[in-house]
């Protein structure tokens, strides 16, 4: 561990724990390291699987974490009080002079809480994002996080609607996307590094690619059943880089060895593999916030396995069609876009939302408010100020 900062020396904190957060903070990390201001990165644990985490750190060039918090898979409300205790105990410890937390994850939830806990104010990259499905732990996690941030960096127009609307204005900037940045600048190195196409016996464009981890599809029978069922009636290689997670449901469902007869079952895969995989991909069947976007910046037709989405955007820019679980649609929607022409050049050439941009302008902002006194947690007083207005 290396010591980057010491107390009161207003340096950032950044708390990450999972491969989307990985991924989607390297950009602001590096731009808060390239102007050389003082951070600490905190890897709570919450993926545990080498493959899932330690292999992004190397393959991203982010620095080594300066603490593991080790929350482990625990359930929800167990990971995050774990989550929550641990972070305070860095927090009390090191006196940041912000939090910044990425996204809509167990980690992000219990290190925006400890830091608003302690008084220190909380940056939320990718605020605003809504599926407006309170079944979704994800949809739980970032509304609360939006709900005590001093800062919601929007990643879309969508996004910053979304937060005025909840009377976030004040608090909210449109930031724009941090994984365009990351994705976009390390394609090529991907295609450069990587071998995987070749290892698999693959030519690009001749192969679907699967990814699905989500609870309502890996924990239910039925939804599990009919997405492992439309895999079976592509007419194409498939290839699906599996969640441990999904692995276990589908080995206890009676699903993975069927599948392992016909299409290619894979452990998760490093980050250049899988970019790699994915900007050669025909199409693509997720269930992954992260995929969607991918799949739009590198312009890969999207068939989402759910009923909502969190990237509405994708949807309206025509790039990305929601299917569900529902193994007639899905073959339909796949057959449709691969046997048509001129329906598989719309997807693939319509413009995607994710602007670059994003990471100069959060770090701009963050290190504005500090020079200037206002990187506070917010207050007020009635006394001076009045009492706030009666809202209809």
């Amino acid at each position: 561990m290396t010591d980057r900062s010491v107390a009161d020396d207003g340096h950032f904190l950044f708390v990450v724990g999972t491969r989307p957060e990985f991924i989607k903070i390297r950009s602001v990390l590096l731009e808060i390291i390239r102007r050389k201001h003082r951070y600490r990165l905190i890897h709570s644990g919450q993926h545990y699987d080498y493959n899932m985490s330690a292999i992004f750190f190397k393959e991203l060039g982010l620095p080594e974490p300066d603490a593991f918090l080790e929350v482990g898979s625990d359930g929800p409300g167990g990971q995050t009080g774990e989550g929550l205790r641990k972070t305070e105990a860095v927090i009390a410890e090191h006196r940041p002079a912000a939090v910044v937390v990425q996204g809509d994850t167990n980690t992000t939830l219990f290190g925006a809480l400890a830091a608003i806990k302690c008084g220190v104010p909380v940056a939320h990259i990718e605020a605003g994002v809504r599926s407006f499905d309170f079944t979704m732990p994800e949809e739980i996690n970032r509304r609360m996080v939006d709900a005590v941030a001093t800062f919601c960096f929007a990643p879309t127009a969508r996004a910053l609607g979304n937060l005025t609307h909840e009377g976030r204005a004040e608090a909210s900037r449109l930031a724009g996307d941090t994984l365009v940045e990351t994705a976009g600048r390390i394609r090529d190195m991907a295609l450069k590094s990587s071998s995987i196409l070749a290892q698999m016996n693959l030519q690009p464009c001749s192969y679907a690619l699967v990814t699905s981890h989500r609870k309502e599809n890996v924990d239910s029978p039925q939804r599990a059943s009919a997405i492992a069922e439309s895999l079976l009636q592509l007419d194409m290689p498939v290839v699906y880089p599996i969640h441990p997670r999904t692995r276990k449901m589908f080995s206890q469902f009676g699903l993975l060895e069927k599948l392992q007869k016909r299409i290619r079952i894979v452990d998760p895969l490093g980050y250049f593999d899988f970019l790699s995989l994915l900007t050669q991909a025909r199409i693509a069947l997720t269930d992954s916030g992260g995929v969607q976007q991918e799949a739009s910046i590198f312009h890969v037709p999207c068939l989402t396995l759910r009923n909502n989405t969190e990237w509405l955007e994708t949807v309206e820019a025509g790039q990305n069609v929601l299917v569900g679980a529902d193994t007639g649609r899905i073959v339909s929607e796949a057959t449709r876009i691969l046997s048509d022409a001129a329906v598989y050049d719309r997807m693939a050439k319509a413009p995607s939302p994710f602007q670059e941009g994003a990471a100069v302008r959060i770090v701009d902002a963050l290190l504005a408010a500090l020079g200037g006194g206002r990187l506070t947690v917010p207050s007020s007083d009635f006394l001076k100020d009045g009492m706030p207005p009666l809202w209809n």
